[in-house]
């Protein structure tokens, strides 16, 4: 009975380890898990796994070297070859086309430094500054920078006498002007800013006679004198007087100008000019003295009439026969006195825009952008922005106002071609009114109309193949025309005293 019991117990035994081992089966219907039993062995666990997608990788080299040279390939890249050929031609050829067909740009004038921007003249050094000497106005040269200005004129600052000849030295820095170590740090600051510095060496300046009684003694005292401040660094000379000089020695004054001239073409590159000055004041007796002196530059008494119609003929006589490379234009002077003085206050704006916008170079007297006027001499004490406590607000308000629109019109001549080489067209002119176009080639054109009567306001029927039926204003000397404004120019109105300046565009 035992024994049978024992079997018994190994069969149940052996039933559980077989079933252990038995797979798992016979699940029910949708079980996605069972796996067939007549497929598989004990133990073992299939799962399906979804094939991977086959990726097209690109042909082989042999595979493309085989498809490459089939016909229809041959064939294609011929054409995309003759395509490409064709459109860069194409493109070539346009671009040729659109080079000659363009209006080619009006080579520029040969100019020189001085026909670029303002003179500035310096007569009395001891009035410009606090200091009352050269080192002084060295120290302002940034100021006139800021004015756009591109040449100085200093002095007299040599040694001399009234009358007295036995007393000059030409050489020499007077004492009341300063040294000769303030001169060099001048000229250092100037050239260092683009600014040139010529020298008034009128022998005779504190006396009746520009170069004395004895012209030809005095001018022979020059040569010694160019060379010293030519060595110094000096851009050119000053004379008044200049037709007194050549005619009394006209050998030696040519001995003058060719010294001058010869500096021009050798030393740095940079040309000297040589600028004289004269109380003649017609156009023809201008031109005498420009043929005559062989000057670069003369200073005339040619504009201060106050009748338009003579401004206007003085302008067109003298533009006519020089151009604007030997024209220099100025109302005050050392010996003339200043702007203001000169026009009176109401007009000083207007001549600012008349100096700065005729085919020319414009020449100042210092303090002429403020409106600085003749006090007891012709040389008052210049009035900068920190030595104004003894104005009144509303002179502060004046002389800030005349220097922020000779600054304005200033820097516009140092950027337009137009007002700096342009050529000259008069448009208008009668006693009391003028008007005139400054253009250069494609640049934008500028307009300027100008009225000095006092009391009439003018109205201009501008009308010309070179100008338009509208303008747009760009500085106007007083109130009632704005910035920006567009007038007709068949109908402009310009009231007493009153410069306007408009520009337009140029159209071929």
């Amino acid at each position: 009975m035992s024994n049978d019991s024992e079997v018994d117990m190994k069969d149940v035994e052996l039933n559980e380890v077989e079933q252990e081992k038995q797979p798992m089966t016979e699940g029910k219907a949708g079980n996605n898990y069972a796996i067939s039993p007549a497929s598989e062995k004990n133990g073992i666990v299939k799962v399906k796994i979804p094939d991977e997608e086959s990726k097209f990788t690109g042909l082989s080299k042999e595979e493309l070297m085989k498809v490459a040279g089939t016909p229809g390939w041959v064939k294609v890249r011929w054409a995309l070859l003759i395509l490409f050929w064709l459109g860069w031609l194409g493109m070539l050829a346009g671009a040729i086309a659109i080079i000659i067909q363009a209006p080619r740009c009006k080579p520029l004038p040969e100019m020189n430094w001085w026909n670029y921007g303002p003179l500035y003249q310096i007569g009395d050094v001891n009035s410009f500054t606090k200091s009352s000497d050269l080192k002084g106005l060295a120290e302002k040269v940034q100021a006139m920078d800021e004015l756009k200005v591109k040449g100085l004129i200093i002095g007299p600052i040599h040694v001399s006498s009234a009358d007295e000849p036995e007393e000059l030295k030409l050489t020499e820095i007077s004492k009341e002007a300063g040294n000769l170590i303030q001169f060099q740090e001048l000229i250092k600051a100037a050239h260092k800013r683009g600014i040139s510095v010529v020298l008034d060496l009128t022998p005779n300046y504190k006396g009746k006679e520009p170069w004395f009684a004895d012209a030809v003694s005095t001018v022979v005292k020059l040569e010694s004198a160019l060379m010293h401040w030519l060595g110094e660094g000096v851009d050119g000379f000053l004379f008044y007087g200049v037709e007194k000089a050549s005619t009394a020695a006209p050998s030696l004054w040519e001995d003058v100008e060719v010294l001058i001239h010869n500096q021009t073409e050798s030393v740095e590159k940079k040309k000297k000019v040589l600028i004289g000055v004269t109380e003649q004041t017609s156009p023809d007796d201008v031109i005498a003295v420009l043929n005559k002196t062989g000057v670069d530059l003369l200073l005339t008494d040619a504009l201060r009439s106050t009748s338009a119609l003579d401004v206007a003929h003085t302008v067109d006589r003298l533009y006519s026969t020089y151009g604007q490379t030997r024209l220099a234009w100025n109302i005050g002077g050392r010996i003339a006195g200043h702007l203001a003085s000169l026009v009176g206050f109401t007009k000083v704006k207007l001549s600012y825009l008349l100096l700065l916008t005729l085919p020319g170079t414009p020449v100042f007297n210092y303090g002429d952008e403020i409106g600085l006027q003749d006090e007891v001499t012709k040389n008052p004490t210049m009035v900068w922005e920190d030595s104004q406590e003894n104005l009144t607000v509303s002179k502060m308000d004046e002389t800030t106002t005349f220097r922020k629109f000779f600054k304005s019109v200033s820097e516009k001549r140092s950027k337009e071609r137009s007002l700096q080489h342009g050529e000259y067209l008069p448009l208008f002119n009668s006693t009391s009114a003028m008007a005139y176009v400054r253009s250069w080639d494609q640049n934008e054109r500028y307009l300027i109309a100008l009225n000095w009567h006092s009391e009439e306001t003018v109205t201009l029927q501008l009308k010309h193949a070179e100008i338009p039926e509208h303008a747009t204003v760009v500085f106007s000397t007083s109130d009632g025309k704005q910035v920006d404004e567009v007038l007709n120019l068949a109908q402009l109105e310009v009231k007493p005293e009153q410069g306007i300046m408009l520009k337009f565009p140029y159209t071929p």
